[in-house]
């Protein structure tokens, strides 16, 4: 009987591993966060970082959730520490961007916007020159026409997701629901961020 509880133990405690080793505790955030369940995906992320600490400047996946759990100076530090390791993507300053002026303000987040060179996807330079306050909707939509089929469906559906997002932050619900919702749909991919754009439709109950 002793052996045996020995056994049923070892048994558990290899279970409870399996349940948070690193890398369950990393699909735990990312499955709710796809079942638009942020506060829960934060949490998974957390755990992680408590087990791994190196592992939090690489979790960008962590901020995307922060930001719509309305962690948002939470957010905005995760982005900060990942430009730390990945200094040369527009995503990461867009989301810090966003976390700033949905927690602050638009012009405090124009004022450490953070500058991007050798991102080269399309239509990353428009999107950032967009929430810089210097480009426009209209450059970054056209910008996205570059390509066919799945490339070009690819591009519009960036170009939308980031359009919804800057026009959701500046403001304006009525331009951020109709791009949201073509990246969402019309655009839609399965990759992390086009899924992300539904997420994004489903939390802000635009999908009823």
């Amino acid at each position: 009987m002793k052996k045996r509880l020995i056994l049923l133990a070892c048994g558990l405690m290899s279970s409870l591993w399996a349940q948070e080793s690193p890398d369950a505790l990393f699909q735990q955030g990312v499955d709710a966060f796809f079942a638009a369940k942020p506060k829960e995906s934060v949490a998974a992320f957390d755990k992680l970082i408590a087990l791994v600490p190196s592992s939090k400047p690489q979790l960008w996946q962590r901020g995307l959730a922060q930001y719509y759990a309305g962690d948002f100076k939470g957010g905005r530090e995760q982005f900060e520490v990942h430009q730390t390791v990945n200094g040369n993507d527009v995503e990461n300053a867009a989301w810090h961007f966003l976390c700033i002026a949905k927690g602050e303000s638009v012009a405090a987040a124009r004022k450490v916007f953070i500058p991007i060179e050798g991102d080269s996807r399309i239509p990353m330079k428009q999107v950032h020159e967009l929430f810089a306050g210097k480009g426009s909707e209209e450059a970054v939509l056209k910008a996205a026409e570059e390509g066919e089929g799945e490339r070009l469906r690819n591009h519009r559906c960036y170009a939308h997701l980031y359009l919804g997002l800057y026009f959701e932050a500046t403001g304006d619900e009525a331009k951020a629901k109709e791009h949201m919702l073509k990246a969402a749909n019309d655009f839609a991919m399965d990759h992390y961020m086009g899924r992300v754009a539904q997420v994004h439709v489903k939390i802000r109950g635009w999908d009823k």
